[in-house]
């Protein structure tokens, strides 16, 4: 259970990283806001996040 949670961090810092070098703020922005669409269950938000974040990292 603590492998699991501490590859959860590390992978999310890897994201986190990457996604700022590569757009910033927004991408910060964006990430957050689907992580807290996730976690809300709210799975409009949490869509509409992730096809924003992946279609601007192609455009990146």
């Amino acid at each position: 259970m603590l492998l699991l949670s501490a590859l959860r961090e590390a992978v999310g810092l890897t994201v986190g990283s990457l996604v700022t070098a590569r757009l910033g703020m927004l991408g910060l922005l964006l990430l957050s806001t689907l992580a807290m669409g996730i976690r809300a269950r709210h799975q409009g938000v949490a869509v509409g996040a992730a096809v924003m974040l992946v279609v601007l990292m192609a455009q990146a």
